[in-house]
This record gives structure tokens, sequence and C-alpha cells, in this order.
């Protein structure tokens, strides 16, 4: 069975964890950091930005794809997907900003576990039926 709308948030997704490493791999290459974090705090910085969405984004597509493979609405799918990548997006621009709280870090925690949350009951609203 297809699933065209978590294939959209996957791939969008993906660039965007993809965009976040590419700005680790920078980091090393500007600190001449060959493993570890050299005890340089920007990229330490650069690391939390990119784990914080591998740690996030899973979990956020994996209920998305069972949402959509037991037959939610396009609307509930779009809505959890586009607050998925939003709330990812921003929090990894308010991270890469200050490690401090920032709009952008707060605002995008608080979406990014809205869509789990409404992903998750979802999937227990479809067992439970």
């Amino acid at each position: 069975m297809a699933a065209p709308i978590t294939a959209l948030y996957a791939g969008l997704l993906g660039l965007l964890v993809l965009a976040l490493a590419a700005r680790v791999v920078q980091g090393r290459v500007q600190g001449q950091i060959q493993f570890g974090d050299g005890g340089n705090a920007g990229f330490i910085q650069r690391q939390r930005v990119h784990g914080n969405a591998v740690e996030y984004v899973p979990i956020g597509l994996v209920l998305l794809l069972l949402a959509e493979l037991n037959g939610s609405s396009p609307l509930v799918l779009h809505t959890i997907g586009g607050t998925l990548f939003v709330g990812r997006a921003l929090h990894a621009f308010g991270l890469s900003q200050s490690t401090g709280t920032t709009p952008g870090r707060f605002v995008g925690t608080i979406l990014t576990w809205l869509a789990i949350l409404g992903a998750g009951v979802i999937c227990l609203l479809v067992f439970f039926r």
C-alpha cells in the first residue's frame, strides 16, 4: 500500500536532517575535529541540533505512516506532517542561534510534541476501534 503523504514529509525531513548533518561535517573541518567534539562549544551545539532532529524525526514519521496506512484523512495527515516539519525546522533554527531558550526552540519543541501526540492518539484510536 502506498503512503504518499508520509513520503512527502519523510523527504522534507530527510533533507532537513541531511542539511543539519552537513553543518556538523563543516564544523569538524573548520575546527579540525576528527573524533568526539574537541571540547568546542560551537561544534557541540551543531551536534545537538542534528542529534535532536535524529531523536524526534523517526518516531514522528513512523506514527505518521501508521496513521496513513490505517486510513486517516489527508487533511489530518498533512496537519501532522506539516506540524512536525515546521516544528523540527524551528527547533533547529532556534537551537542553532543559542543553547538557551529561544522562541524557535520553544515553539519547535511544542509543535514537534503536538505532532507526535496527535499521531500517537490516532494510532491508539485505530487499535481500540
